[in-house]
């Protein structure tokens, strides 16, 4: 891992940005009974073949409720009963992320983050397997509008989680290198994207869902959260590399 040349940061959204738990949870098994038309049941089937807990709706790191993007969901939640039709669900689930987008609980007051970041010279992005409309409504809440320079969702055009596809985005929109980047996830697809584009560091987080053990293999460095990443990047001289 090389901080000296790091230009730019690339954040995933959920899990990272935002709370898993405390957001996503109470999501999850909300949008599992729309998917079960109601029966309680196929409900929590549905949260446990997506890998969550169906008493708490928290999803298992790089399950397909933890990882996956809306069109993944749907295939596996019709594919393990939900009566609905595929695109149907998409469209039912994506407006459920949307309204989720303004009740998200972020892990630390991001517009300060994102503001110290900035005048640190650094440029942003964030990369998300939700709908570009949402993470938009959700940086505008936040108050970030002014501070991210770009915006990636699983329907922006640039693929999906784990390709590579939102990191080169990132980097020709802030006409960086990928190794002037720095990919921060809670998961393993946000690592794995970020190797495959050749990212000067990969940072996990254990906000999300991914736990030390699941992101080490992959990250250089795994943090409590983003919190006072830019206290470390101000101390990038002096910080050792090394993974785990």
């Amino acid at each position: 891992m090389v901080l000296d040349g790091i230009a730019g940061i690339l954040f995933d959204k959920d899990g990272t940005l935002i709370d898993y738990a405390a957001s996503w949870g109470p999501v999850n098994r909300r949008i599992a009974l729309q998917a079960a038309a109601g029966d309680a049941a196929l409900a929590n089937h549905l949260l446990v073949s997506g890998g969550a807990d169906p008493a708490t709706g928290v999803a298992a790191a790089d399950s397909v409720l933890a990882a996956g993007n809306t069109i993944e969901i749907a295939a596996a939640w019709v594919a393990a009963g939900a009566p609905w039709r595929p695109a149907a669900l998409e469209v039912a689930l994506d407006a459920e992320f949307l309204a989720a987008a303004t009740t998200a609980v972020p892990v630390t007051d991001l517009a300060a983050l994102f503001g110290r970041l900035n005048g640190l010279g650094l440029r942003i992005g964030i990369a998300s397997s939700d709908s570009e409309r949402a993470i938009r409504r959700m940086v505008a809440h936040f108050g970030l509008t002014a501070t991210v320079e770009f915006i990636a969702g699983y329907d922006s055009g640039f693929g999906h989680k784990p390709d590579p596809g939102m990191v080169m985005a990132f980097c020709q929109a802030t006409d960086l290198t990928a190794a002037q980047v720095m990919m921060v996830g809670d998961n393993n697809h946000d690592l794995v994207m970020g190797r495959r584009a050749g990212v000067g560091a990969v940072i996990g987080v254990l906000t999300g869902t991914g736990t030390r053990d699941s992101l080490a293999p992959l990250a250089d460095l795994c943090l409590p959260s983003i919190a006072g990443l830019d206290v470390m990047l101000q101390n990038r001289a002096r910080l050792p590399s090394f993974p785990g």
